[in-house]
């Protein structure tokens, strides 16, 4: 029914032969007896020649033996929505890169004291405990629960702690014990509470330290670190 409308350059079978205007979708729907659906035109033409051939479509008042009514919704250049979508996927990828591939200079600086610092530890005595490099050279040391926490207090500068790696006291600890001035720094818990209670069993100590109620020796800033011992 456009046949001969609009010239020969404009012809719809000639455009879709030439690749011009793509494959044709048709999304029907029937109810009560009529059909209704969407028509969906791919268009490598201009704006201008697009706005005509749509316009030519709703010319368009029959569809095989039945009557048609065809009216053009939109005309949308999906070149944009491809165009946002790139802008957008790419601030995303841009963002990933920037907080996980490119670490800031404070980044790279603690992870590499914390390299440092894991490498200062040492196993300490016959009961091999994880202790920092100072042990021996310091006439106080810091006895703590676990490694995790020797490893906290190396990182903020604390070089003279030792775990005892439980709540039992290692004989190591207890020989420590009779020759430095003591300070055991435990969990602001119940197990912080069993270990001062064995060493009050075993050991002579000088003083005692407890991290805020509910957080772990393992977990302190340094600032919370250095109040707390401060504080004995």
């Amino acid at each position: 029914q456009t046949e001969g409308l609009l010239g020969a350059d404009l012809e719809l079978r000639e455009l879709q032969r030439s690749g011009r205007i793509g494959r044709i979708e048709v999304n029907l729907e029937t109810r009560g007896g009529k059909t209704s659906g969407e028509i969906i035109v791919p268009s490598s033409l201009d704006k201008a020649e697009t706005s005509i051939t749509g316009a030519a479509l709703e010319i368009i008042q029959r569809i095989g033996p039945c009557n048609s009514r065809i009216k053009v919704g939109n005309i949308e250049d999906v070149r944009i929505s491809k165009r946002s979508f790139v802008v957008e996927r790419a601030k995303e990828l841009l963002k990933r890169m920037m907080d996980t591939v490119v670490p800031d200079s404070q980044e790279l600086s603690d992870e590499v004291a914390y390299s440092v610092r894991v490498m200062e530890i040492q196993e300490y005595g016959k009961d091999r405990l994880a202790a920092g490099p100072s042990i021996d050279d310091s006439d106080e040391i810091v006895i703590v629960e676990g490694r995790a926490d020797v490893l906290n207090l190396l990182k903020h500068g604390i070089k003279n702690a030792i775990a005892i790696n439980g709540t039992s006291v290692p004989e190591t600890v207890i020989e420590l014990c009779k020759k430095k001035i003591v300070t055991v720094f435990v969990d602001g818990d119940r197990g912080g509470d069993l270990i001062i209670r064995e060493f009050n069993k075993v050991a002579e100590i000088d003083y005692v330290c407890r991290a805020p109620t509910g957080k772990e020796v393992e977990e302190l800033t340094k600032k919370e670190i250095h109040k707390t011992l401060r504080g004995r």
